[in-house]
């Protein structure tokens, strides 16, 4: 039998599905990657997974779908934890690429021609390019690499997507503009082609809600894997990431979030939002119809009411 906490987590899961799933009628599938828009508006589901492991769930929460964005995260830690280990983050990671919120669409190149080539966050198309340029600086195989880190996290093998990914590597245009604009500023050092490939290939990463849940909790644990007790990142590392996500991880919605939801989210075109609440869970929201940002809108209602019926807003 379940006891009162969890049987109450679970009468507020299906109370903030009536609210949030008829939302998802408002918002659009992505289609600007031509296999996502055969994604099933109705699809679902919603994952709290607390520091013991316990799980608190609603929906479709095992139907795997391409992370996309949500990949910037752990691609993030993955360059932060290698270069922590060689000569410091601070001069091979953020003198490259910036911590501000863009205020732009995610694929804008408008900003970065500004700027002289340094995109203004991790989490957006161009910092995640740098990013990954920075991981065929330290890691052999980037892709094996970041596939080692979510298998860790989510403690089960995982796969890629490839029909995302052939459906990614034909809608590459404006990432391969932004790549070449900023390799002639000097701010990518390998071959376009190089960078565009691992950055698509994390992209089209499958996972389901309930393995996001559980492998975003290191960073509510001050970067320690709650099950295993594995060091991820250093407390301040996995601090600077939380705020990243906090400030930038959500496109040019970041304050809306900040606002509505109170908590570090990542979210990604296939419809995922992956979130943290500092020592007490890892949580992850799915549905696939987005608002103009490109967040979910039914995944952004889901937050909204979940922190507010649960208390879980950081600020």
């Amino acid at each position: 039998m379940p006891d009162a906490a969890t049987a109450d987590i679970a009468t507020v899961l299906a109370e903030v599905a009536d609210i949030a799933r008829p939302r998802a009628r408002e918002g659009k599938v992505a289609d600007y990657i031509p296999v996502l828009a055969e994604a099933d508006p109705d699809d679902f589901g919603m994952a709290l997974v607390d520091m013991d492991g316990t799980e608190h769930l609603y929906g479709d929460v095992d139907r795997p779908f391409a992370i996309q964005s949500i990949s910037k995260v752990f691609s993030l830690v993955l360059a932060m934890h290698e270069t922590d280990a060689n000569d410091g983050v601070a001069h091979q990671l953020w003198s490259r690429v910036g911590r501000e919120p863009s205020g732009d669409p995610f694929n804008s190149l408008v900003q970065l021609e500004r700027e002289r080539g340094i995109p203004r966050n991790p989490m957006i198309n161009a910092g995640a390019l740098v990013i990954d340029d920075i991981l065929l600086d330290h890691c052999e195989d980037p892709k094996r690499s970041t596939m080692d880190l979510l298998e860790t996290l989510a403690r089960e093998p995982l796969d890629v997507d490839e029909r995302v990914l052939d459906s990614e590597h034909g809608s590459l245009h404006r990432n391969r503009a932004m790549a070449n604009l900023m390799a002639s500023f000097g701010n990518l050092t390998h071959e376009v082609d190089e960078v565009l490939d691992d950055y698509v290939h994390a992209c089209a990463i499958a996972m389901t809600t309930r393995q996001l849940a559980r492998s975003i909790r290191f960073l509510a644990n001050d970067g320690v894997e709650p099950d295993s007790g594995e060091r991820i990142l250093s407390p301040e590392l996995a601090k600077r990431v939380a705020a990243i996500m906090f400030t930038c991880g959500t496109y040019d919605a970041a304050g809306e979030f900040a606002f509505s939801v109170g908590l570090p989210c990542k979210s990604g075109v296939a419809g995922g939002i992956v979130g943290i609440v500092p020592r007490r869970m890892g949580l992850c929201v799915w549905s696939p119809p987005l608002d103009p940002s490109g967040n979910s809108l039914a995944g952004r209602t889901a937050l909204h009411e979940l922190s507010q019926k649960l208390d879980l807003s950081v600020v």
